[in-house]
């Protein structure tokens, strides 16, 4: 699949400025890219977080398209529902067929956590629609809590440091792996950074023959603890590193999509980032090396299933 640069420079914006997000951001610019490379006109249900709340707030907005704001736990349901009566409408003869393309966003608490099973039901329906979790490890709308998404030792204000706990004492959920398991027909992993591999992700997606889920990573300066011009490079270091390989699973065969190069190590990516800086400036802390064993323990497990795809 052919992304043509000149072509999508001429489209419209679709995600306007004036929104109330953080300098240094990286959602805005994932938004705009994924809107960007639809290619049919999209509607949109928008859970609760940091993009709902500083996008829409009344009586102004930055979207130029249908926006449904949801709860945080039910954006999927929404936009199944929403899905569900156009094919309706155009089977009972009261509306005309026309490709639109049905999409969510949402952050890792409503996708992780908050809402996983209203996702996983509306993936086993069937529904057709992209779901995008913008990923930043963490509830940054409602003060930096930890999420299911968030690092090993990474600090939030619920995984405080100190003598007793240094920073979230578990291993972050796979929930890429976890959508893959419902075989849908398309599930990725992107990064804010790789514009060209986020685009061509979302273009398979919308083509894809059912419910579609990419996870994209959305480095945020306030809670990594960073500053805002290296959101872009925080989030290069983070693939680098293989703490967020970027990969795809077309109905159900796994492949890398993000190179081949020799990882870095997750020292480079973790000195990057404030929200480690209790354990990386600790030369008694076990926890890098931890995260570094888990890191190639996963790594090593998605090379196995994407050789295992690629023999097949």
């Amino acid at each position: 699949m052919t992304l043509k640069l000149r072509e999508l420079s001429l489209k419209p914006d679709l995600f306007g400025s004036g929104h109330g997000l953080c300098a240094g951001c990286a959602e805005p610019t994932s938004v705009r890219q994924i809107l960007a490379a639809l290619e049919n006109p999209p509607v949109v249900a928008l859970a609760t977080g940091c993009l709902e709340v500083s996008t829409t707030r009344f009586p102004d907005t930055s979207w130029k398209v249908p926006v449904i704001h949801s709860a945080f736990e039910n954006s999927a349901t929404t936009i199944s529902g929403v899905e569900a009566a156009y094919k309706a409408l155009v089977r009972k003869g009261r509306m005309e067929a026309r490709p639109i393309t049905f999409i969510v966003f949402a952050g890792d608490g409503a996708t992780y956590d908050i809402g996983f099973q209203w996702l996983s039901g509306a993936l086993e329906r069937g529904h057709k629609f992209i779901y995008i979790c913008l990923n930043n490890e963490g509830y940054m709308n409602t003060g930096i809590q930890r999420s299911s998404a968030t690092l090993l030792g990474a600090w939030t204000t619920t995984t405080p440091t100190g003598d007793v706990r240094p920073g979230k004492a578990e291993w972050h959920k796979d929930m890429t792996r976890i959508i893959a398991a419902h075989g849908i027909p398309y599930v990725a992993q992107a990064a804010s950074h790789n514009w060209k591999d986020l685009m061509t992700k979302v273009r398979k997606a919308e083509q894809a023959d059912g419910p579609a889920f990419i996870n994209v990573l959305t480095p945020c300066d306030r809670g990594w603890r960073f500053e805002p011009d290296q959101t872009m490079e925080v989030s290069k270091l983070m693939v680098e590193a293989g703490l967020w390989p970027l990969y795809e699973v077309v109905e159900g065969k796994w492949k890398m999509t993000g190179g081949a190069r020799k990882r870095r190590p997750v020292i480079d990516a973790l000195l990057s980032q404030k929200r480690f800086s209790h354990i990386t400036k600790n030369p008694n802390s076990s926890v890098v090396d931890e995260i570094q064993r888990m890191v190639d323990a996963d790594w090593d497990s998605l090379q196995k299933l994407c050789a295992m795809s690629a023999a097949d």
